[in-house]
């Protein structure tokens, strides 16, 4: 059954208030279908958290957002922090949306006209007018519509007036390799919008050969489903210029992003990352997602190890006790196996020492390969759930993925 295909129509998703999100070892996957308009308007929150970073040797502020808030509105706040356009009271530490439309709002009302022809005036007067009407959208979602023959070809719409008026260049990496003849002339200089209605007509043509440019088009989408292609990503190595500052878009995201030597950066702004000061880019090396974390300086860094909350057995559902129960007992019949005892029930003092038996070499090995000392190992074991007749058992397992670091 072949798949829906949504209007691109890209609003960002409400940001939930509450504790920041935890960072994860990998970002998030994108999703290869852009979501649909909803029609209810998302509740919007009222602030935002403010994180300071050392950019250029100044204290310059960011605006960080939870990992279900994309908005452009943040994205270019952020360019033009980074640029000195805009700036904070010092120690600000939240910033609510209202405040921030006003900052942008300065911005472009700053802007002096580049040619002083009567023509060119009244233009920029209009492109004004027609920016502040749109500078509420930007809180919320623009209607962005990607063209795959470049990194900087979007289907012009009013809202793409705001970058231009403030002079950041808007890019995306989602483009048809010209290596694969049949995938481009089935995409050709079509826009998302436009691809998405030509599969549905060509996959129901009574012709053949339409039908089969509709499933080439269709396999172009499918197999590059991230939104960013490797083409896409040479293309932005080569067009970015070094040193600028501007927003990516990918996957219902805008991000700020620089280049640097050579190489292209993502600003860090996930909420969980806002203690962390030094955390400030991850590099965009490959498709899948999974950059390093950069310090301002562009210095790999890793995020400090977060330690693992201790889960008790009370705090557990039914259904999690279980399933611990479950992957405990396979470690055990796993020990058994290796240790060449036919397996069998274990009781729960069995299991606990021989828990406490791979903990233990599990911390020779690791002491042998740093070069320290052995130690004898503590009389109690972590798992003290083990320990409890017909209780949960359990086994703590080290958080080592906070960031994927080459």
């Amino acid at each position: 059954m072949s798949p829906t295909w949504p209007t691109m129509s890209w609003l960002a998703s409400p940001q939930p208030q509450g504790e920041p999100p935890q960072p994860q070892g990998e970002p998030p996957q994108p999703q290869g279908e852009p979501a649909a308009a909803p029609d209810l308007e998302p509740m919007m929150p009222a602030y935002y958290f403010v994180k300071w970073i050392t950019w250029k040797e100044k204290k310059t502020p960011i605006i960080t957002q939870s990992e279900n808030g994309p908005c452009p509105l943040l994205a270019i706040m952020n360019t033009l922090f980074l640029r000195w356009k805009a700036k904070l009271p010092a120690q600000t530490e939240v910033i609510t949306t209202e405040d921030l439309m006003a900052h942008l709002g300065e911005c472009v009302l700053s802007i002096k006209p580049r040619e002083k022809a009567e023509g060119m005036e009244l233009n920029f007067q209009q492109n004004m007018s027609d920016a502040m009407a749109v500078l509420p959208k930007l809180s919320t979602g623009l209607d962005v519509n990607v063209r795959f023959t470049g990194v900087s070809d979007f289907e012009y719409t009013p809202e793409c007036i705001a970058f231009d008026l403030l002079d950041i260049p808007l890019y995306h990496g989602w483009l048809v390799d010209p290596q694969s003849p049949e995938m481009v002339a089935a995409v050709g200089k079509l826009s998302y919008n436009q691809l998405v209605e030509k599969i549905i007509d060509y996959k129901h043509s009574a012709n053949s050969s339409r039908v089969s440019e509709g499933l080439v088009a269709e396999q172009f989408l499918e197999s590059t489903a991230t939104q960013l292609s490797y083409h896409g990503l040479c293309e932005l190595n080569t067009t970015v210029k070094e040193g600028e500052l501007s927003v990516f878009f990918r996957n219902n995201h805008f991000s700020t992003m620089i280049k640097h030597k050579g190489h292209l950066y993502l600003l860090v702004t996930d909420q969980g990352f806002l203690q962390e000061g030094g955390l400030v880019w991850e590099s965009l090396h490959n498709v899948e997602g999974d950059g390093n974390f950069c310090d301002s300086d562009f210095r790999l860094c890793h995020p400090p190890q977060r330690s693992v909350p201790v889960t008790q057995p009370e705090d557990l559902t039914p259904q999690q006790q279980q399933r611990q129960i479950d992957q405990d007992y396979l470690v055990a019949m796993s020990l058994q196996q290796q240790q060449g005892a036919a397996p069998g029930p274990l009781s729960d003092l069995d299991l606990a020492r021989q828990l406490q038996e791979e903990e233990y070499q599990q911390q020779q090995q690791q002491q042998q390969q740093q070069g320290g000392p052995s130690q004898a190992p503590a009389q109690q074991v972590r798992g003290q759930a083990a320990a409890q007749p017909g209780g949960s058992r359990r086994r703590e397992k080290k958080d080592d993925s906070d960031c994927a670091i080459l």
